[in-house]
């Protein structure tokens, strides 16, 4: 049994309900059952008689949290934060990217970065991820297997590219190459306790209309085994030279998203079967039209939104009261390394800079109950996986993190010193508001996976 001040987004609300679902209790308790799932969740006084009997960690004066899920996070792209490209998107890829990902050809080299990955991982909490993966299949197996050892959850699925430039040319196969390792990748590891693989064609760009029919076809063939999509979409709208205008002169098409859609062929004909579904997850969606956002809404294809990556790339901000109301789940994703911050609760700081800054009524003070939203029960939503984890509802699974103030000072003097109102409610989202703002690596002190303490591996100091 496990004993802090609880904070976490209660039931299956929308979005517009979350702050009418923000469970907060100062003094709460978590009991965690033997099989990983939560037994009980809420005030300490109302701790059955059964639970007392338990072993306790006391975190009072702490928190406890839902596990953060981070939607859109590149493995090959581990080191490749900060990474200085001359340009946006498709320069950055080019100069920076492309040759980054191209080292996890190495074996070792790729094992290193997994270890490496699931450590900054846990160090910041994330314990669900959809991660994009290594065009490499030792590469994919390193991730799976650190991955599955260190208890983390995950979706993903090898980088698909069988088109491209030179800079992209170790990464690139061909179409029937692509398609065996997908295979073998999704006989060999999807379905385990906590680990899924999805088809991850890079973007549009990387792949050719004969590409997409081999996909559609395959994910005919493997989507009732409940096998993930997972690519980019509208990410930058450069007039004339960007990915937007790139895409759509390659294809000729009517919008991005038809590519996906199996209206690949000129004119936006159906040329294959589509990718969009209830599993699928579309990054970034900065520049979509209406009619995207309601094809993506009726096909129940969740947005993973990158806020730190899109102002570290120039991409423009997602317009966030268009998007949602569109009827589209929206959750974080850090986009390491296009985004330069690992830590799920700072893209939630991100998230609430750049929507406070949209233009005129665009404009939104997003409440912090909607920011822990997107930043765990939305992620949970997008991964087709709420029924499991996601908040700390008696039953899910027990994914969650403990956070310690005290280990960063910032933090706790803001905690102890801040103005807070009088109104029990005000002062509450002023709390959790300064928590998700001021969180830090150092104060997450320990992060649970279905009822199992994280413990990735020690880092180590040998050269790459």
């Amino acid at each position: 049994m496990h004993r802090a001040h609880l904070f976490h987004i209660g039931g299956a609300p929308t979005l517009d309900d979350a702050r009418t679902h923000l469970i907060s209790i100062p003094d709460g308790a978590l009991a965690v059952g033997a099989d990983g799932t939560i037994a009980f969740s809420g005030p300490h006084a109302d701790l059955p008689v059964e639970c007392a009997r338990w072993p306790v960690s006391d975190h009072r004066g702490g928190f406890i949290l839902p596990g953060f899920v981070d939607t859109h996070i590149h493995f090959p792209q581990t080191y490749a934060t900060d990474s200085y490209g001359g340009g946006q998107l498709l320069e950055w890829l080019d100069n920076c990217i492309f040759p980054a990902e191209t080292r996890y050809a190495d074996p070792a080299f790729a094992q290193r970065a997994a270890a490496d990955f699931c450590r900054r991982r846990t160090a910041v909490g994330t314990t669900a991820a959809m991660v994009f993966g290594s065009a490499f299949p030792a590469a994919q197996d390193a991730l799976f297997t650190e991955t599955e050892r260190v208890g983390l959850r995950m979706v993903s699925g090898r980088g698909i590219q069988t088109t491209g430039q030179a800079s992209a040319a170790a990464l690139i196969t061909d179409i029937d190459t692509a398609i065996t390792r997908c295979v073998d990748e999704i006989d060999r590891w999807h379905g385990r306790d906590l680990i899924d693989v999805a088809l991850v064609p890079r973007f549009s760009l990387s792949v050719t209309p004969d590409t997409f029919v081999a996909l559609g076809e395959l994910y005919d063939d493997v989507r009732d085994r409940g096998v993930y999509f997972h690519t980019h979409l509208n990410e930058n709208n450069r007039p004339g030279t960007g990915e937007i205008a790139a895409t759509l002169g390659a294809y000729d098409v009517d919008s991005y998203l038809d590519t996906y859609d199996g209206r690949f062929l000129p004119g936006s004909r159906v040329g294959g079967s589509s990718l969009l579904g209830r599993r699928s997850v579309l990054a970034h969606a900065v520049h979509c039209t209406d009619a995207e956002l309601a094809r993506m809404a009726e096909a129940q294809t969740s947005i993973a939104h990158c806020p730190t990556s899109q102002l570290f790339l120039g991409s423009g901000t997602m317009p966030w009261r268009r998007t949602t109301a569109a009827g589209v789940t929206v959750a974080l994703g850090s986009d390491i390394g296009g985004g330069d911050e690992w830590l799920i609760p700072q893209v939630a700081a991100d998230c609430f800079k750049v929507h406070m800054s949209e233009v005129g009524d665009a404009g939104v003070s997003l409440h912090p109950a909607e920011l822990l939203f997107a930043a765990t029960l939305a992620g949970a939503r997008a991964l087709d996986r709420e029924d499991t984890f996601g908040n700390l509802d008696a039953g899910k699974a027990a994914d969650f993190v403990v956070v310690d103030p005290q280990r960063w000072e910032p933090l706790a003097r803001t905690l102890e010193h801040g103005i807070r109102a009088d109104d029990t409610e005000t002062a509450t989202a002023q709390t959790l508001f300064a928590l998700l703002m001021g969180l830090r690596e150092p104060a997450i002190t320990e992060v649970w996976v279905q009822g199992s303490l994280v413990t990735p591996a020690p880092s180590t100091s040998s050269q790459l």
